[in-house]
Parts: C-alpha cells; sequence; structure tokens
C-alpha cells in the first residue's frame, strides 16, 4: 500500500492491494467531513467520466469526501473488465482502507460499478449505495425494443435483482435516455431515482434538447448532494 499527495488541494493517490491486484483510491478530501462516498469506473472507461469528474468537483465542498476507486484490471491497463466476482473481490479488498477514516462509507459506482455497490453493500455494512448509469438490461444489441421504445424480450436478463438487493438506502441517477434503461422502465422498489433529461448511458445529451452538458451536470450533482445531506 503506498500513497501520493498533491499539498495544493489535499487530493492523494493511493495503492491498495487487493485480492484481484493492485487497486487505486485518489482522494479529495472534505474539510470536517461527515461521510466518505467511494466511487468506482463502470467496464468501458476509467474516474475521467464527466459524472465522476463533476462530483470530485462539487461534492468536498459540502461535507463529502470522494474517494474515486480503480479496479484492479484497470490498474493492470487491462482493455476488458473480468468476471462480476473478480470485480467484487477488488472491491471487497478495498473496504479496509475506504473505512479506515472511521466515517460512514457511501458505496456508489457507475454501470458495473453500480451493480458491485449494489450486490456488495450489506456484506460490507455500506451507509447506502449511489448507482450511477445502473445497466438494468444486459446491451442493446441483445435488448430489443418496441416502436415506442418499450423493452420487449429476455425480461430473464434483467438485472433489477442486484439494485432491489443492496439492503440500504440507494439513490439510482439515470439518463433520460439511457439505452441499458430508463428511468420509467425501473420496478418499483424502496429506492430513490432521479432523472437526467435526455442524457444517455453517459450522461451525454443531445445538442438539440436545449440542455448543456454544465446543466446536465449540475442535475446530477444537485440530486447526489440533496441526497446524501439526508443521510447524516
Amino acid at each position: 500500500m503506498g500513497c501520493v499527495s498533491t499539498a495544493e488541494t489535499g487530493r492523494r493517490t493511493e495503492t491498495v492491494d487487493t485480492d484481484a491486484g493492485p487497486a487505486r483510491i485518489t482522494w479529495l478530501p472534505a474539510k470536517n467531513a461527515r461521510l466518505v462516498l467511494a466511487v468506482s469506473h463502470g467496464a468501458g472507461g476509467g474516474i475521467e467520466t464527466r459524472d465522476l469528474r463533476a462530483l470530485a468537483a462539487a461534492l468536498p465542498a459540502h461535507g463529502v469526501t470522494l474517494a474515486l476507486v480503480e479496479q484492479p484490471w484497470r490498474v493492470a491497463g487491462k482493455k476488458l473488465a473480468p468476471a462480476p466476482k473478480t470485480l467484487d473481490t477488488g472491491w471487497r479488498g478495498l473496504w479496509p482502507a475506504l473505512t479506515a477514516a472511521g466515517l460512514p462509507v457511501v458505496a456508489g459506482g457507475r454501470s458495473a460499478g453500480a451493480r458491485v455497490a449494489c450486490r456488495t453493500a450489506t456484506e460490507l455494512g455500506a451507509h447506502a449505495v449511489l448507482a450511477l448509469s445502473f445497466p438494468l438490461h444486459p446491451s442493446p444489441s441483445s435488448q430489443l425494443r418496441s416502436s415506442r421504445g418499450d423493452p420487449i424480450g429476455k425480461p430473464e436478463k434483467s438485472r433489477k435483482d442486484e439494485l432491489l438487493g443492496s439492503g440500504v438506502p440507494t439513490l439510482v441517477v439515470q439518463g433520460g435516455n439511457d439505452p441499458f434503461g430508463r428511468p420509467a422502465e425501473f420496478p418499483p422498489g424502496e429506492y430513490k431515482i432521479a432523472e437526467v433529461p435526455y442524457a444517455d448511458h453517459g450522461f451525454a445529451v443531445p445538442k438539440k434538447s436545449g440542455l448543456t452538458e454544465d446543466e446536465a451536470m449540475g442535475v446530477l450533482t444537485a440530486a447526489v448532494i440533496a441526497w446524501l445531506s439526508t443521510l447524516v
């Protein structure tokens, strides 16, 4: 385990050994922090996505220390994510470092990272779960849709059980046009859902929507900040 600090911002990077290989945490500390939000990336990218960058810029000023987690496969430079079991192993190995400060930890992630957070929340004692772009359906190519955009076929492929089984307070933030699951497709359950209008799986919004990227990220961060304020 090792750390690299940046004095100007307080940002520091920590390498953590897990049973799936070395993982990395980029810490963005808050003054007088009341909780930690640990967020991992998806299967197709790292911590540089627009939603994670927006949260990194906004949350420390609201008393939330952000921990941006890079899974071992990403740290190793691999292009393809491993099986869910291996992803969960890497996340479990990071947990002691995430809880070391003694603060409540909200487990989070985008896409595949959201699934990991949901699957392990109860086991690890997460205070809550933040699921960004939860992939309710396996992939657009395997999920047929009607002319109205309603999902048809392969209902057994839904990942709703992972979401509904988190066992802790959960917020889903979903793009209004996310092909992996639009907000209206999500099942009833004891979780909250916030919509970023017109956004796709990566929270990009089309120019014709009239919504800028900054405005879309403002919707996302406002929803997360408001929800986190109810937890502690």
